[in-house]
């Protein structure tokens, strides 16, 4: 099949790979957000898929919304046969649905209908679900709700954080889509319906989420740190600055109040509402990422000091 991919971040990057390797289809061009400044020199910088495209010598499109009539038009003049799409990050108005004739195939990290949205990785860590997966779906008006054509599943690891769960998903994923395509184009693969039940929203992580709630059980707060690891990245206060947190250790030993900071020679601890939990690496503002306890050593905690 002719395809038009449809991604931007680097989860997306996979299956646009597995795409141009695949011999059943061709990828004729990309869309993908428009390039963007990064880093600390605010460099514009093209989005990982559009710089894969850009080595491929494929045609990337980069509209300012997917209802621009110039994009459209020229999605219409290439008229693809189906387009798939990983994390793409923009809303698709129906016209540009209805221009491939296999419509638009979404890869999205969750087992539908469960976490539907946008973070659907960091939302299965942080409320504690054993299995997530990936299913490729037919985009619809509603979000994430159209119907599926297959899934993989991922078994989530008491040590998992949000990148190293995402990194495994778009791996197997990138299969999953590929075969998807492929059946497809050759007819054997049809969609089903999602059911009204078990249906979960995932929406957007934004910094205050990631503030971190030490007045929750331990098993919360780990789950939340590693849920919002390395992005946006964990972080509570202290002396009125902001701390950035890596995930944590709990500790089967009773502790102290909840946020309150307990120093020893080779370990930093943080009361919770049950148990305690051994801070791992820190990052003072202005400062470099470092082990907790040489945090601890050079700011020179008083007893009873707290995050907050």
């Amino acid at each position: 099949m002719r395809l038009v991919f449809a991604g931007t971040p680097e989860p997306a990057v996979p299956s646009l790979r597995a795409l141009l390797a695949s011999e059943q289809h061709e990828v004729v061009a990309v869309v993908t957000r428009p390039d963007a400044q990064a880093g600390r020199g605010r460099r514009v910088v093209r989005s990982p898929i559009g710089a894969l495209a850009d080595e491929h010598g494929i045609e990337v499109l980069t509209p300012p919304k997917a209802s621009d009539p110039a994009f459209l038009a020229r999605l219409a003049e290439i008229a693809p046969d189906a387009c798939p799409v990983v994390a793409y990050g923009a809303l698709l108005p129906q016209a540009a649905l209805d221009i491939p004739v296999h419509g638009w195939v979404n890869l999205h990290f969750s087992l539908l209908p469960a976490w539907r949205g946008a973070a659907p990785v960091q939302a299965a860590i942080r409320a504690g679900d054993e299995i997530t997966g990936a299913s490729t779906f037919r985009i619809v008006k509603e979000l994430d709700a159209g119907p599926v054509y297959g899934v993989i599943t991922e078994q989530i690891a008491d040590s998992d954080t949000a990148g190293e769960l995402l990194g495994r998903l778009s791996e197997s994923g990138a299969k999953l889509l590929v075969s998807t395509m492929d059946g497809i184009a050759d007819g054997t693969l049809r969609a089903v319906g999602q059911t009204g039940d078990g249906v979960s929203y995932a929406p957007k992580v934004t910094v205050e989420d990631a503030r971190v709630s030490f007045a929750d059980p331990a098993a919360a707060v780990d789950r939340q740190i590693r849920a919002v690891s390395p992005e946006p990245g964990a972080w509570a206060e202290f002396r009125g600055e902001r701390l950035k947190l890596s995930p944590v250790t709990v500790v089967d030993e009773p502790g102290p109040p909840p946020g309150e900071l307990v120093v020893e020679r080779k370990r930093v601890l943080v009361g919770t509402a049950s148990k305690p939990v051994r801070l791992g690496e820190v990052q003072a503002q202005g400062k470099k990422r470092m082990a907790a306890t040489d945090w601890a050593r050079g700011t020179r905690i008083e007893q009873g000091e707290r995050l907050q």
